[in-house]
Order: C-alpha cells, then structure tokens, then sequence
C-alpha cells in the first residue's frame, strides 16, 4: 500500500517533500475509505439482487400457481403474458396466445357482473379448445408502462361455471317441480300475476287426476309418480307451447293460456282428455289409465288477482268432478262466478272470524268399550255458530277450509281447546281423540305447537289421540309415517280413521305407527244384512289384532251390532246407539274438576 512505501518523517523540518507525503497518506486513507464503501455497496447490491430474483421468482410462482386467469395486455389489447392456470384450463400454449386480440381469445359477448359497480368487471364465455365451456368472471385493472408510453392492462379471471351452474339449480329448484319438471305452483302465480298486471285476457284450466289414490294404493307410489311423469311429458309435449304448464303438488296441474277465450279454453280442455285418454301404465297384470277433472277460469272476469282466479279454477274443477256428463267445467257467467266467489269468501270470513271470536263449539262423542260398557274415550267434534246462535255443521265450512287453507288454523283451534278441557278434568284416565285434516301432515310447525300447548296446559300427551284418515295417510305415506311417529315419540296416541276403504289397506296398517284403527261405518252399518262385510270386518279385526291394534267401530247404530263386534274381537265402538255428539262441557258435566286448572270447561269462550 502507499501508505506502507513512505518512510516515516524525522524531526526535521518540512519541505515539499514532507507536504507531498502527508498528502498522499491521506489520500490512501481515502482510497481505503472508498474500497471498503464500493464493497460494502456490493455486498448490498448482490443481497438485493438475490432478493429481486426471489420476489421475481415469489412472483412468478404467485401467478403460475394461483387458480385465476392473469393476463397481461399492452395499449392495443394483445396479450403479452399468460399464466400457467390459464394455460392449462385452455389446453394450449402460452405461444398460441402470445400477441393475439384478448377478445379474440376469450370472445366479444359481455355482461356485466350481478351487483358490480363501475367498469370493469364483466362476466365472459369461454369455450375451450375441447368444446367445454367455462364462464369467467373478469376483473380489469390500467397497467402502468414506461414514462410516456400507453397504458396497459391486467385482467384477472375467476372461474365462476360451478357457481353458475349452482345458481341456475337453485332458480330451477324455486321455479319448477321436481318430480316432473314441469313448472311449480310459485312459478305459475307469478306468471299468472305477471299477465293480470299487463292486462292480458286468457284462460286458467285446473286439472285434478281422478283416481289416483288408486294407483298408489293399488301398484304403490313409485307407479303413481311414474304415472305423474307421463301425464306431465304427454302434456307438455302436446300442449307445451300453448302456454304456461304447471304441476300444483300431488296429482294437480294446471295451463295458463294468454289470450285464450271461452272457445279455445273448452276447446283446450277437451283436448287434454283425449290427451290423458292415452295415457296408460302397466304394473305386473295391472293397467292404469289417466283422466283428469278440469275446472276453467277466464281472466280477468273470473278474477282480477292470482289468488282469486285459481280459487275460480278450484272451484270449477270441484263442479266438473261432480258432474256426470262430461269432465270439465267453465265458469260461464260473471254472475255465477261472483256469486260462488261471494259464498267461498263468505264462508272464508267466517271461518277466520270464528277463530278469532271462538265461535266454535267443541261436541263430545263417546267411544265405549263394549265388553262393559266403559266409556273413557271420547272423538271431539267442531260445530260453528250462525249469527241467530244456531249450530252449523261442520259439512258446510270445512269443505272452504280445506280449499283455502284455514283447516290448519283450525286444526290448532281444537288442539287447543281439547287440550284445556282434558287439564280441567280431574281423571287422567279421560282421552280425546283430534281429527287431523290431510293438510296438518304437511304443517311443520304441527309438533313445536303441539309440545308448546301440552306443556302450557299441563295435559298429559297420553290423554290425546290424534286421528289422520286412511286416504290422507295412504296418499302422501312416507310424510303421514313420519308425523304419525313422531306425534307418538312425544307420549300422544294415533289413530287411522275411515279405515277399510282402501284397496291395499291391509299393506300399509303393518307400516304405519298408529295404536288404533276405526273401521269406516259403511262396513259397520250392513253387518246383520250383508255377508260381504261381515267378511271385510272380520278380516280388518283379525288383522289389527295380529299387528297389536285396536280396533274401534264406526256408525254402530242398532242393537244387533254389538254381539257380531264382540263376537270379532272388536273392542270400542262408536255411534248413535252407543252415545250421540254432545256439547263436551255437558259430557264431562258430572266429573270432579282439577281446581288447578287455568281453563275449565265452561270458563274458555270457544267451548261454553
């Protein structure tokens, strides 16, 4: 080093000598000051260097390995870099794509995407170079270049076919029926509330397949939704483009025809059954034929809402059903179509006016063991009060339950009620047996309201039998198994109503969870006259007894019945020789009466 080379000064003084040595130490100093920055400064340059190269490479692998489409465009809009996700959803080379149109590649057809704001943000279709198709949701963003050159961009692409595909299931799910394809009920209201509102004349036509429990009952429900399958392709197939097919639940269709009027409607519905006439369904030996009651609406006479012109269709579906001459029915006259409306809206009204007012009558008949006589059981009835105080029939207003809806509330009216006549008694031996409309088997909140009213009553579970009929139960099984067993697994008991009826009763007694069957009174009645039901109640008893039921008998209206039943092994019987309806404070009027009870009889409005 300099710095070595120079000798060290004596004491002598300094000339230029000394000077021109003291300069060049310091200079030394300098250079040695300087060697050691320029390599302090390349240890940190080959530092940031090696981390430049990480991020690079961080970043090259970010882009490579993320499941979204980057593409990078310049100022024209050709593509100068592709990741390798993108590359492997096209299956095709980053040298393919180089230098090409972005839409070319990804295609010109935009939209923008559900909820975006601003620009952007669009949803494009990708077909592959296989033929599959993928839809991306894009997101575009300005790429920055060198000062002065144009801008650029990024285009990042999310793959959104699952979602897609998953959101049009759900759409499909909300707007059509599973089972046939066909549209649902909620669809078809809008539709039908789309067409009112923009004032379009037409015609509703509701379709209600007769016989059908048949087909369940007889080849079982897999026949009966293959026989629904068929009528919903026939019907679509021949009548499709005509308008707005629809299946309602169960066995119900329906067609909304804009434009049509009387002539074409009746024409329409003539056609249906020459349609359904072809219909047929072998099972093994058995042959099932398709036919279908059609009651017809014109909009907007028979209604200027949705809900009022299906009800007009129900109702005239019901009158072609009773009619013996031919299979559909029109509501002809604005006269008569108000003024069946008017009654089902009377009667509608009344029925939510005496749930509310509890204007209701609970009646009482009792159901005797006839080996002594005992009475403990008893069937609630429902009466309604006019406004002159006098008892209506429970023929008149549940028929416009059923139809409307209200047989739910009613339902509950009565569970209610029961329920606190059983706490008011002082005999937990006592039980009430609850008819069940078809309609309950199908309300969810059934249990929850049920289990809130026994604990809120303090009843025992036990004292309640809860009675479905044979037909409700055999027409949706699966679902009347379900809540038969699971009314039982809260303490209630369960009986089949109506039973005998049926073509393959004895099949489902086996499967489903009730502890007792009523034979329907039309076996009962004929006994001491008809062999045949001898035969049929005999067998029925036998059966129930092999399958650990009891069996009670309905209509027992003469003397002569008794000994036949017990001779049977029937155990209860129910009719007017045995005991009528009776207003239930009146049959429980002699009982002692649990003085901790909230609601006695005669003390709750809907009962006294």
């Amino acid at each position: 080093m300099a710095r070595a080379a120079i000798p060290h000064p004596d004491s002598r003084l300094s000339d230029e000598i000394d000077i021109l040595e003291g300069s060049t130490l310091r200079l030394a100093n300098q250079l040695e000051t300087l060697e050691g920055e320029v390599r302090s400064r390349g240890e940190q340059l080959a530092q940031r260097v090696d981390e430049l190269a990480h991020e690079r490479d961080f970043i090259g692998s970010l882009l490579d390995t993320a499941r979204v489409f980057i593409i990078t465009q310049d100022a024209d809009g050709r593509i100068t870099l592709v990741n390798d996700y993108a590359l492997s959803v096209m299956a095709v080379t980053e040298a393919s794509l180089l230098k090409r149109l972005f839409d070319d590649v990804f295609g010109t057809e935009k939209r923008a995407l559900t909820g975006a704001e601003g620009k952007g943000q669009e949803e494009r279709l990708l077909i592959t170079v296989g033929g599959q198709q993928h839809t991306i949701a894009w997101y575009h963003a300005p790429l920055p270049g060198a000062p002065g050159e144009p801008l650029g961009r990024i285009s990042v692409g999310l793959d959104i076919t699952e979602r897609k595909i998953a959101e049009a299931r759900l759409t499909w799910l909300a707007e059509c029926d599973p089972l046939t394809g066909l549209y649902n009920r909620r669809y078809l209201k809008e539709a039908l509330g789309e067409a009112l509102k923009r004032g379009y004349p037409g015609a509703l036509l509701l379709l209600d397949l007769d016989q059908f429990k048949d087909v369940n009952e007889l080849s079982g429900h897999q026949a009966g939704d293959q026989l629904l399958r068929k009528v919903a392709t026939v019907l679509g197939e021949e009548l499709g483009h005509r308008g707005t097919l629809a299946r309602l639940g169960g066995d119900e269709f329906a067609l909304l025809l804009r434009g049509a009027d009387e002539t074409l409607a009746t024409r329409i519905a003539q056609q249906v059954n020459q349609i359904l006439a072809t219909v047929t369904l072998e099972v093994g030996e058995r042959r099932h034929r398709a036919a279908a009651s059609i009651g017809i609406a014109l909009f907007p006479i028979h209604g200027d809402n949705a809900i009022d012109l299906m009800a007009s269709a129900d109702m005239a579906m019901y009158k072609a059903k009773a009619s013996s001459s031919q299979r559909w029915h029109l509501l002809s006259t604005l006269e008569d179509a108000r003024g069946e409306l008017q009654e089902r809206v009377y009667w509608e009204e009344r029925i939510h006016r005496a749930i509310e007012e509890n204007a209701f009558e609970l009646m009482a008949q009792p159901i005797v063991r006839l080996e002594d006589r005992d009475i403990r059981h008893y069937e609630v009835l429902i009466r309604m009060r006019d406004e002159q105080g006098e008892l209506v029939s429970p023929g008149t207003f549940i028929p416009v339950a059923e139809r409307s809806g209200q047989v739910l509330e009613i339902d509950r009216w009565v569970i209610h009620h029961s329920l606190q006549v059983l706490a008011g008694l002082n005999d937990s031996n006592i039980s009430l047996a609850i008819n069940l409309s078809g309609q309950s088997l199908h309300d969810d909140g059934l249990r929850q309201y049920l289990a809130e009213e026994i604990t809120a009553s303090g009843a025992m579970p036990e004292q309640l039998i809860l009675e479905v009929t044979e037909t409700a139960a055999v027409t949706d099984f699966s679902t009347a198994r379900g809540v038969l067993q699971s009314l039982r697994e809260m303490g209630c008991r369960t009986a089949l109503d109506d039973f005998g009826v049926g073509f393959s009763s004895f099949h489902y007694l086996g499967q489903l969870p009730v502890d007792y069957i009523k034979i329907d009174g039309s076996f009962i009645r004929h006994l001491p006259i008809d062999a045949d039901s001898r035969v049929i109640v005999k067998a029925i008893a036998d059966i129930a007894t092999g399958f650990g039921k009891q069996a009670i008998a309905e209509f027992v209206e003469h003397k002569e019945l008794i000994p036949i039943l017990r001779q049977y092994g029937i155990t209860y019987g129910q009719g007017f020789y045995l005991g009528k309806p009776m207003p239930i404070e009146e049959a429980f009027s002699r009982m002692p009466i649990n003085a901790t009870s909230t609601s006695q009889p005669g003390q709750d409005k809907g009962i006294s």
